[in-house]
Order: C-alpha cells, then structure tokens, then sequence
C-alpha cells in the first residue's frame, strides 16, 4: 500500500514533457551509435557510400538531439549547484599520499611489476574519489543564521545556525562552517573588526532533503555594529587529504548595546543621583509638579488663584505622584577644543565608560520603571516609561562616537527651556561652561574625570 502511494504520488509530480524529451534523446543517441557502428563495418568491408551515408545519418540525429531535446532537458535540471565556486587546499596527510603515488610510480616503472601499477591505479583512484565525494557533500548545501534581537557587550548569547541539504537522493556529511571575515565594523572605535561567527560550528551528518540546527555561543567584547557578508561551508570528508570550501553569501548584522552591568562609577553616583533627584521632587512645593493654563475639564480646586492674579489668566496646578520619577539624560559627545587628550588611547577608554555608565544609568531607571527621556545630537526620545524607550537609547548608545565640537553645537544651551524634569547630562565641557540655571536642577558627569 504505501509502494503504490509512493508511485502514484511520483506519478502525479512527475515532469512529463521533460520525461518524454529524456527517452526520445535517449532512443535517438542509441540510433546514431548504432549508425556509427554500422559505418565502421561498412568501411571494413569496402562500402565506402554506405559508410558515409550511415556517419552523416549518424551525426545529423546527435546534432538533433543537441539543438532541440538538450536544452529542453537543461532547463527542467536544477544545474545551479554546479556553478558553486569550490575552493581547495591540500592537506598534509595529502601531499604525503601524493608523495607516496609518486613513490609507488617509480618503482612501478623501472620494475615493471603488476602488483605495483595495481596499487598505483588504486591509490590515483582513491584521490579522485576523494574530491569527487567532497564536492557532492558541498553541493545542495544552504544556510541560514539567527541572532537574537537584544545583544549586549560582554554578555553570551546564542546563535541559531542552520544547513538545510537540498539534495533529494544523497545526504552530506562532516560539514564545518566557518565565518569569513568582512570588513571593519562601525560604531565604537573599539569596536571588534573580526568576523560575528569567531569560531567554527561542526555538523557531523546532514540527512537528504532535510535540515539540521546548532546553537553556538557568541560573545562580543566592545558595542558596535557588526556586519559580516558571508560564510564557508568546509569538508574534509571522506578521506582528509583534500579541503574543499564553498562560500555562502549571507549579510548578517548585528547591533550590540553597550553593557548595562553595574560598575563601580554607577555604584558611586547612584546613590548621589538617587538623593538630588528625591531632593528635586520635594522642592517642588510639596508635590506640586507645574502650573499651567486652565482647561474647562480642570476641577476648581486645582486653580492657583496667586498666579492667575499676576498673569491675569487662570492657571492650574498639576501635582506629580510621590514615586513618579521624571528623568532626561543627557549624552554630549563633543570635545571641546583644547581639550583633547594627549593619549587617545586614555580617552577613548574615558569615552568608553562614560557610555557604559550611561546605559547602566537607563537600565536602571527601565527596571525601577520611571519616566524616562534621552537627548544627544541626532535623536531625542519623547519622556515617555523606560520600558518604551530603553532599546532606542540602546541602539544610539552602541554606534555613538565623540565629536569635535562646532560652532553650532549648543546642547546644554537649549536644555535651559527644557522640560521640568530632572537632567542627568553627560560633557566634556569645563564647569565654567556649564549654563547657571543647570546647576540647579542637573547632575554632571564629566567625561574626562572618568
């Protein structure tokens, strides 16, 4: 029962068209070498027309075959796999067995022995099907790679890697895929510039028509954008005479945050940050947050009858919840001119922890689930939960890089008429250009005291 659903299934997806043009090509090839035989006996024997005739017939019918039935038949074969570019490099153990033909050839010659060009001619046809077997393994082979969405610096993740084997009748198998290195990462100066995948994945057996997975540990040292184009797929079956690769295009990127682990410099100003920010909200008035204009949905209550008298229009008092936290941080990377270190080693790295310290800060402020805003030269998030923002903050954090400063870069001027919301402003600029009316609602951190 399962035989004949087997066949009516092959029945049903068969290629008909493709299949009559292979048997017809067939019957006619076997036609014309039997022409061809007959001319030959013919020109023995001294019919010298009839042999003729019979060579011509026979070329004519494979020129037919050639020009109508072949390319049918080239375009219903999936003949993509043979344009793989297959990259080879002989091992050690195989230039000692070339070696060893070598040997065995010499002493088959000058002795003239049959045991010996016997083993000659089964050590030159185990090489060949050496690479013959190693590129059929290569062959039918595609890939795909996973990364989770979230990466860190520092911190392990797992990437998903995945062989599917397209081949319908031959499995493959002792497959090793390595990642090709790509170009510089950008972002972080200090960023890695090796290749995503850094250490090779092995699968042992590949089923036909099948797919198999891996998962491997991936760790990366600095923040940044990495990108990598491509792979190879590597065997050294059967025999590991011969390394036969093939390169896999495959873009892949990926954008890792910062580290948000505490350091000792968040250990150190979090409790400061943690006691202006408590002191901020109290000298608020008791609660009170902002007065603004009145709205006809306000209660009465909430009117601020002295403010409405000097601005002679009515305003209201809004009052912040007593563990509601309102923070803006602040990330300044430009560089002050005269300022530049005389080691950039020195202040990359100050650079550097100022940005860690900086997604440590807005991890803690996503995990204790305060209202949270970021601000830097190209993006300003609105003051919305952290848990809406965390991950756009990260994204920036990974890629930024200092700065020189420019005449029109007025940061910490427009935070002056800013939202009521304490800051937490990260600058390489000296104390004595910091804005006044900062002072007193801002925390500073200055990068090179890092």
């Amino acid at each position: 029962m399962n035989s004949g659903s087997t066949l009516a299934r092959w029945w049903v997806q068969m290629d008909r068209p493709g299949v009559r043009a292979f048997f017809i090509s067939m019957a006619a090839l076997s036609l014309a070498l039997v022409l061809a035989l007959y001319s030959g006996v013919a020109a023995e024997t001294g019919h010298i027309f009839l042999a003729a005739a019979a060579a011509l017939t026979a070329l004519g019918v494979a020129a037919w075959v050639a020009i109508t039935l072949v390319p049918i038949l080239a375009r219903r074969t999936p003949l993509r796999w043979l344009a793989y570019r297959i990259e080879y490099k002989l091992m050690r153990g195989g230039w000692l067995y070339i070696g060893s033909i070598f040997v065995v050839a010499l002493a088959a010659l000058n002795t003239g022995n049959n045991l010996l060009f016997l083993i000659l001619s089964s050590l030159i046809a185990s090489i060949l099907m050496s690479g013959i077997l190693s590129s059929v393994v290569l062959t039918g082979v595609e890939m795909e790679c996973e990364l989770p969405e979230h990466i860190f610096a520092g911190s392990p993740v797992f990437a998903l890697i995945e062989l599917s084997n397209e081949k319908q009748t031959l499995p493959s198998f002792s497959l090793r895929v390595e990642g090709q290195p790509a170009g510089k990462t950008t972002g972080s100066k200090r960023a890695d510039s090796s290749a995503i995948l850094t250490r090779p994945v092995y699968f042992p057996y590949l089923p036909r028509h099948d797919s198999a997975r891996q998962r491997v540990e991936i760790v990366f040292s600095r923040r940044g954008v990495y990108r990598q184009d491509a792979f190879r797929i590597v065997t050294r079956f059967p025999f590991g005479l011969l390394q036969k690769s093939r390169r896999v295009k495959l873009p892949l990127e990926a954008v890792v945050y910062p580290s948000v682990e505490p350091t000792e410099e968040f250990f150190e100003i979090l409790p400061l940050i943690s006691g202006e920010l408590e002191s901020y909200a109290r000298g608020r008035g008791h609660d009170l947050y902002s007065l603004r204009e009145y709205q006809p949905s306000d209660d009465a209550r909430f009117v601020h009858w002295k403010a409405t008298a000097r601005s002679g229009s009515l305003k209201v008092r809004e009052f912040a919840r007593e563990d509601e936290r309102r923070v803006l941080l602040i990330f300044d990377p430009s560089l002050p001119a005269g300022t530049a270190s005389a080691t950039p080693d020195a202040g990359t790295d100050r650079f550097e922890r100022a940005v860690d310290l900086c997604a440590s800060l807005a991890w803690h402020f996503y995990e204790s689930d305060a209202l949270l805003q970021f601000r830097a030269p190209g993006i300003e998030t609105p003051l919305a939960p952290a848990s809406e923002v965390i991950f756009e903050i990260l994204r920036f954090l990974a890629s930024i890089a200092p700065v020189a400063a420019s005449s029109d870069s007025n940061l910490l001027e427009s935070l002056a008429a800013g939202p009521e919301v304490y800051r937490i402003i990260f600058t390489s600029h000296a104390r004595g250009n910091i804005p006044s009316s900062l002072w007193t609602s801002s925390y500073f951190i200055f990068l090179p005291s890092l």
